[in-house]
Formats: structure tokens, sequence, C-alpha cells
């Protein structure tokens, strides 16, 4: 695991840390654009909660992605 990555590893971060770097995540978030779905946000309350690490998130949003690109193929 990169160093960077492990910065925001469950292991390495408290839930209170979790909380803080999704508030920024969320900020830039809506200084871009519109604001994440209530699906994404369910996602990370868990990794707030260290059910998931932000590399599972990525990976199941990518499939979900993938899928629906293929089903409209």
């Amino acid at each position: 695991m990169s160093d960077e990555k492990k910065k925001y590893s469950i292991k390495e971060t408290t839930k209170v840390e979790r909380e803080k770097i999704v508030q920024d995540a969320y900020a830039i978030a809506l200084s871009t654009g519109e604001p994440p779905t209530e699906e994404m946000m369910q996602l990370v309350q868990e990794y707030v909660d260290g059910k998931k690490e932000i590399s599972e998130i990525l990976e199941e949003t990518i499939q979900k992605y993938h899928k629906i690109a293929t089903i409209e193929s």
C-alpha cells in the first residue's frame, strides 16, 4: 500500500479523522458541481464507520458504472 493510501486507511485513521476527510471531500465536490448522490453518501458513511476502505468503495463504484455501460451498449 502506498504511503498516500495508507494515510487514509481505516487502520491509520480514527473515526473523527475519517469524518474530516469526508467533509473536505464533500466541500470540494460541492464547489466543482453537483453534490454526491445519496447512494454515494451511504458508501462514504461505510468508510467513516470503518466498514470499507476507500479503495473498496472506488472498486464498487467502477463496477457499478461498468455494468450500466454494458447494459446500455
